[in-house]
């Protein structure tokens, strides 16, 4: 960076300890960011798809993750580069909005830029270039509401949510059991929807996975799976209709805050103090039985003669219950959370039809399932799988598609996949170019050749000729004026989505086109970038 001179031939200087700086500037500043989102991009491309590999993440602390969804790679992924870390925030974006389609997205972004840094070298302002992809987006846009269908599902046809879960699910690691995970998932979201409103609420549904097992054996509880078991191994371990105590209040003899001390001296005082302490529990124990409770689940811990107490009352007992499994059961049983034994009143407790304490395997770990509960509105999701990675993927799998269940009740359109939304789009924004007459219709093309980049690289994965795959596909949609031709990944024959189907939700594609173009105008319209230089 050059020194400035005043009228007297000093030099001074403009920017502090510029030495330690470096900075890029113009069309250098603008490839260098090209080239680390093409970068991000390249990386997710060959796990886009039904084909697409898994990538494997190890964390600092060696932990190992292997996933396929592109949120989690690039969370996973420590990226440095500013612009990088832009696309690991579009990956994000897209996960909290629509949760599915979060590799498409990225993909998308990353050919968007290819194709600007090809017009930059024309000498096309960056600026136009952007104004261009806007122009085309929108147009994507409404085009992808033109091909929309609407889709008619109630709470006896289900079948139309689950082939939609399953295109989401065909591209995960689990998908030799798509179809199971696919009803379990579409059943969990039905259990928690609110059709009226067409809203879901997608903290009721609680994702539990334990490891051994097959995958087969995943199941959907309509009740709560607590990680849990009775405190005390005599008590019994099915209990039916039964009246659930909820606490937050310790089983203890109330400890005074102050520092304090007891000074026994005798026997007699010591045989005193004990019967004080049982008579303490014993109120505890009584107050419970006479609200009527069957069952009490309690957040914190009790002493062992509680725990006895409770054995010979015979009173069963969960202790150690989290925060957040306390508040589902007690939406589940329609119970209210006591956080004083004084405020125990019948009304309070909750209803289960059945409490049963499973073990698994030859192992000593139990769980307690709360289930036929009195509002069955919170449901549990139980993964069994091979191994704890297995089991996280799978995890992951189902948010995406319960993500997906949620989006189409709440908009019911969808669009076909395959990558047939992208080509009709292509084909729909490359015929509005010629609309255009000024510099920005370049940039319209751009966008169309970048739409071409999902069904691209959905060939490549699969093993197909990208480029022969692709033009034979676009061809066809043009002659057949059909926008439902896709790449035909799974090798089933026919290029029609419609037979094959899989579906994409329609406000999923809308957000994919939308917010990779923002990113990508956002990078193009930095021309300057100053950074610390590493030493």
């Amino acid at each position: 960076m050059a020194l400035a001179f005043d009228e007297f031939g000093r030099p001074f200087l403009i920017l502090k300890e510029q030495e330690q700086k470096t900075r890029l500037r113009g069309l250098d500043a603008q490839k260098a960011n090209i080239s680390a989102g093409k970068a991000v991009a390249r990386i997710l491309r060959t796990s886009l798809g039904p084909k697409g590999m898994d990538k494997m993440l190890q964390s600092p602390d060696g932990d190992v993750t292997v996933t396929n969804d592109g949120a989690t790679i690039l969370e996973q992924m420590d990226v440095d580069n500013q612009i990088a870390k832009l696309m690991v925030e579009l990956s994000r974006s897209q996960d909290y909005e629509i949760g599915d389609g979060t590799t498409g997205v990225v993909v998308m972004a990353g050919s968007l830029l290819e194709q600007a840094e090809k017009l930059l070298e024309r000498g096309i302002h960056p600026i136009r270039v952007a104004e261009g992809y806007e122009v085309a987006s929108r147009i994507a846009v409404e085009h992808l509401d033109r091909i929309s269908q609407k889709f008619e599902f109630g709470p006896s046809n289900i079948e139309p949510l689950v082939q939609t879960c399953m295109t989401t699910l065909s591209s995960k690691i689990v998908n030799r059991c798509k179809r199971d995970l696919a009803e379990i998932a579409v059943k969990a979201v039905l259990a928690v929807a609110d059709l009226e409103r067409r809203d879901v609420h997608l903290d009721l549904i609680k994702v539990e996975g334990k490891v051994g097992g097959r995958l087969e054996d995943t199941e959907l509880v309509y009740g709560i799976v607590v990680d849990k078991d009775m405190s005390h191994p005599q008590m019994p371990k099915r209990i039916e209709d039964a009246k659930i105590a909820i606490l937050t209040c310790p089983f203890e003899p109330p400890k005074p805050k102050t520092k304090h001390k007891v000074d026994i001296d005798t026997v007699e005082k010591f045989q005193t103090l004990r019967v004080q302490e049982q008579k303490y529990f014993d109120d505890m124990v009584q107050k419970c039985k006479d609200a009527g409770a069957t069952l009490v689940i309690c957040q914190w811990g009790f002493d062992d003669e509680a725990n006895h107490l409770l054995m010979n009352r015979n009173l069963p007992a969960v202790r150690w219950v989290g925060g957040v499994e306390l508040e589902l059961i007690a939406i589940a049983t329609g119970g209210r959370i006591v956080p004083r034994f004084q405020e125990l009143t019948p009304e309070k407790l909750g209803k289960a039809g059945m409490v049963r304490e499973k073990s698994f395997g030859t192992t000593k770990d139990r769980m307690l399932y709360i289930e036929q509960c009195a509002n069955s509105r919170a449901v549990t999701i139980f993964i069994r799988g091979g191994n704890k990675m297995m089991i996280e993927e799978t995890k992951r799998s189902i948010h995406d598609a319960l993500c997906v269940a949620r989006n189409l009740i709440r908009n019911n359109s969808i669009v076909y996949g395959g990558g047939s939304a992208e080509i009709s789009c292509s084909i729909a924004v490359e015929s509005a170019a010629d609309r255009y007459p000024g510099v920005e219709q370049y940039a319209i093309r751009g966008f169309a050749d970048a739409l071409d980049a999902i069904p691209m690289a959905l060939a490549e994965n699969s093993g197909l000729q990208p480029i022969e795959t692709l033009s034979a596909v676009k061809s066809q949609q043009i002659k057949e004026n059909n926008p439902f031709c896709g790449i035909d990944c799974n090798d089933v024959g026919t290029n029609d989505m419609r037979e094959q189907n899989v579906f994409e939700t329609l406000i999923g594609k809308q957000q994919q086109i939308l917010l990779a173009t923002q990113v990508v105008k956002m990078i193009l319209k930095i021309d300057d970038v100053i950074s610390p230089s590493d030493y």
